[in-house]
């Protein structure tokens, strides 16, 4: 055996020795690209998600695969954009009976499912939004061992805290929701210290309505929002150092985003538009990656990537397997994570609804729908009113919520159109449409985009019927 060989054979088998890493994934509801201090933001302290990614990766190019919740978290939960996984809408509870019906389908493999398979402990605290209807439809019975969260967002009637598929709390008591779920996390990672373990941590904040516990509560400076700015970011320390404490630093993956851009009162980070809209302050969110000894202290990178390639990535750094049967549309970019590579993506694909809408690359996007905004109308006063009304204890401070008056985004720029292109390196905030310009780029991205619509189904969207206020959880 020649040396090299030996060296080879030696390093796979301690390869195959070590243990799997542990894999942390913090998903948060509505955050921003800009409303992090490590991505800009003025005011917000964030001094602990500033730590994570000074001692990991930091990505500036990061894009959620549609603006909204529901189709965001499938394509992270099974690593295909949500025209593939079937999940192109929002189940909703009180807006009728289909959108109440709506959910993940049930031949759709999820990461839980993956990672379980290959002798992962797995948890998911927070909220879900895959399905809500049956017990079949929750984390319980969609590969996660335990569940402790909202099955829905925050502001969904009822407010319902479920252990399992069993309601244990309504109303839910949203000022301590944030604390209750990060100590459910940090008592789970106790808990599985020889792991190999998968903890998905769905944060609900900054979802509307914004709420904080009494200890941040006024205690920022920046606001209702910075406060639960503050309490967010103390909750991804108490993460990392309770994986410290029980000596898992090195053994463990952790990822922190964003499901979609920012709601009023966060911030886009001078892009144009937010949550719910095709600019790109609906799709663009933070990323950062934490792995010591893997992933290199400080690193950044500006190559595009997208949700379902969180998927990927943890299936290579755990060497789990998906079912081959079918199409994924993440890749790994660990290499992205720890050096200098390119994209592993020619192009990506933002939707609006079911339909792709946008479709871009490192430097250019191109609209080639109308890009959409989100639109309310406010009442006499020039304020807007919720149309959910208080459940319980669910909002407590009415006043302090923000309005449209605090959009995140810009509001400028040329007037949307199909078939703009914008140049994000040179115009970021998508200002100047430059399709007459470079018509050679509209050509080849709309080939791509063609090469890949073909295969989008149309789908009938749910009918949104909003009901009469429930009594209580069902």
């Amino acid at each position: 055996m020649t040396t090299l060989m030996a060296a080879l054979v030696t390093s796979a088998a301690l390869a195959a020795s070590s243990p799997p890493p542990n894999v942390v994934i913090i998903l948060v509801d509505d955050l921003g690209y800009g409303d992090l201090a490590c991505y800009g933001h003025p005011k917000f302290k964030t001094p602990h998600l500033d730590r994570m990614a000074a001692e990991g990766a930091r990505l500036t190019q990061f894009n959620c695969a549609a603006p909204f919740c529901a189709p965001s978290r499938a394509s992270l939960m099974t690593g295909r954009y949500p025209f593939r996984c079937g999940m192109t809408q929002n189940p909703t509870p009180d807006a009728g009976p289909e959108a109440d019906a709506l959910a993940l389908p049930a031949g759709e493999v999820t990461l839980a499912q993956v990672l379980r398979s290959a002798g992962y402990a797995t948890a998911m605290i927070g909220k879900w939004h895959l399905g809500h209807k049956e017990p079949s439809m929750l984390p319980t019975a969609r590969g996660f061992d335990s569940y402790l969260g909202i099955p829905y967002s925050n502001d969904m009637r009822p407010v319902k805290l479920l252990r399992g598929s069993d309601t244990v709390e309504y109303p839910v008591v949203q000022t301590t929701l944030t604390r209750r779920y990060t100590d459910e996390a940090t008592a789970f990672i106790r808990a599985h210290r020889e792991g190999p373990f998968f903890l998905y941590f769905a944060q609900a904040m900054p979802h509307k309505p914004l709420a904080a516990s009494e200890k941040y509560y006024l205690q920022s400076g920046a606001g209702l929002y910075g406060d639960v700015m503050s309490e967010l970011d103390a909750s991804v320390g108490a993460v990392l150092a309770a994986l410290k404490d029980a000596g898992l630093d090195g053994r463990t993956l952790v990822l922190f985003t964003s499901d979609n851009g920012p709601w009023f009162g966060g911030s886009a980070g001078g892009l144009r538009g937010m949550k719910g809209s095709s600019w790109e302050g609906g799709y663009r969110v933070p990323m950062i990656a934490r792995w010591p000894g893997k992933i290199p202290a400080g690193h950044t990178s500006a190559q595009p990537a997208v949700m379902m390639d969180l998927f990927a990535t943890v299936l290579a750094a755990t060497g789990a397997k998906m079912p081959d049967d079918r199409i994924l549309d993440g890749r790994d970019i660990m290499p992205l994570l720890v050096g200098d590579a390119a994209s592993p993506h020619e192009a990506i694909f933002g939707h609006q609804g079911p339909r792709l809408a946008t479709v871009r690359d490192a430097r250019w996007k191109l609209h080639v729908l109308r890009a959409n905004e989100m639109k309310l109308k406010p009442g006499p006063d020039g304020r807007w009113i919720d149309p959910r009304a208080p459940d319980g204890v669910t909002i407590l401070a009415p006043y302090e919520q923000y309005q449209p008056s605090d959009h995140p985004g810009l509001q400028t720029g040329d007037p949307a159109a199909p078939m703009q292109l914008f140049d994000l390196q040179a115009d970021p905030g998508e200002q100047h449409d430059v399709a007459a310009q470079h018509p050679q780029e509209v050509q080849r991205l709309k080939a791509l985009y063609d090469a890949t619509n073909k295969d989008v189904p149309i789908v009938k969207e749910a009918k949104w019927q909003p009901m009469k206020q429930k009594a209580g959880p069902k």
